[in-house]
């Protein structure tokens, strides 16, 4: 009888091989034993379920992810119809509050650890669906904002897509009242950089974000308001001068804050 290591994936295991057994039986219970390994590591692993509006916010999370918490079990939700719909309701996002409870209760039921909208135009609509479950649930610029505040008064927020403007300032002021401090939010739409990256056109986009962070050089620090916006970070900050903060490493940050 052999001893023999086997490593496959971030597993290992001992495969004990009998010179009396076929090759294809010790495969095949190696693969079976490394099945249960991997089943096990998993179910210690958190499970994360991503919600997501727009397929471009897809890519920058899981970047973050890889960087921060490569050893979370991620999974995605995309509605790609929550921001034309928000449209059709006339920019009412507490007219989407149902619509984003039913989406954060499919992931509780599935048996996420934890939950993370990525999209930022609906912050009333995922703080009524944080009411629905009991999981830890993030609104996508939560951890963002707490980390902004500690960097001055005066935030620059800059989107590409306008509707996210409002909601998110409004975040960031019941944040200042909730935690007793002061901030000023200046709003800044980067007109056009929405359309490039939504017809893949990223050059055109980061160009168009960078040159808007230029004119919030006065702020303390410049914040983006959209998970899609991450590519953008290192040219808006030599743009501007001042630090950026993108959405998606903040969130991950929090998550696993909460869930270790």
């Amino acid at each position: 009888m052999v001893h023999t290591r086997v490593a496959l994936m971030d597993c290992s295991l001992e495969l004990r091989v009998y010179p009396e057994v076929s090759f294809t039986s010790k495969v095949y219970y190696a693969l079976i034993r490394y099945n249960l390994m991997a089943s096990s590591a998993m179910s210690r692993a958190s499970r994360i379920t991503l919600i997501h509006a727009t397929a471009v916010a897809m890519p920058p999370i899981a970047e973050s992810f890889r960087r921060l918490w490569k050893e979370a079990v991620v999974y995605n939700l995309l509605d790609d119809a929550l921001t034309p719909d928000l449209e059709c309701h006339g920019g009412d996002v507490n007219a989407m509050a149902p619509r984003f409870t039913e989406l954060a209760q499919y992931a509780a039921r599935g048996g996420s650890h934890g939950v993370l909208f990525t999209c930022s135009a609906f912050g009333p609509a995922v703080e009524a669906a944080r009411m629905a479950v009991d999981i830890p649930l993030l609104k996508p610029n939560e951890a963002m904002i707490e980390e902004a505040a500690g960097y001055g008064q005066t935030i620059g927020l800059v989107a590409t897509f306008e509707p996210a403007l409002a909601p998110i300032t409004a975040e960031f002021l019941e944040y200042a009242k909730e935690s007793g401090v002061t901030l000023e939010v200046q709003p800044y739409l980067a007109a056009g950089a929405w359309e490039a990256i939504q017809n893949g056109d990223k050059d055109a986009h980061d160009r168009l974000v960078a040159q808007t962070c230029a004119k919030a050089s006065a702020c303390d620090v410049i914040c983006f308001a959209q998970f899609s916006m991450t590519t953008a970070q290192e040219s808006s900050q030599q743009a501007s001068g001042k630090r950026v903060l993108t959405t998606p490493d903040s969130a991950v940050r929090k998550l696993k804050a909460l869930l270790s």
